[in-house]
């Protein structure tokens, strides 16, 4: 999921991290100004559910217009542009599962060096 805040908050007329923090501030919420910063460029930051409530009253806006979906890579548009998963070769379309590559020559593994 990535942030939407910018577009929700140029729609109250709130065009800069230091004006949303202080609608945020507020309601109750008072995040640091480094994590509104985060937010405010779409950056992932972890967020409390009760602290989204918050920020959607401060916003008055919904979770659905404060997070926008990413969108999911089409296999179908990787086999086109002629990229394919790693050992996706000879299989099926769909999710593949990295699978940790054999050792040829079959013994232990040697130390690093000290």
């Amino acid at each position: 999921m990535k942030w939407n805040l910018r577009m929700v908050a140029a729609q109250r007329d709130l065009w800069r991290p230091t004006e949303v923090l202080a609608a945020f501030q507020q309601v109750g919420f008072n995040p640091s100004l480094s994590k509104v910063a985060a937010l405010w460029g779409g950056k992932p930051v972890t967020v409390r559910l009760d602290d989204l409530d918050l920020m959607c009253a401060a916003l008055d806006c919904t979770v659905a217009d404060l997070l926008q979906a990413e969108p999911v890579a089409d296999a179908q548009a990787a086999q086109d542009s002629g990229q394919l998963a790693v050992g996706a070769e000879g299989r099926e379309p769909g999710p593949v599962r990295p699978v940790p590559r054999t050792r040829h020559s079959g013994g232990p593994r040697s130390l690093p060096p000290s």
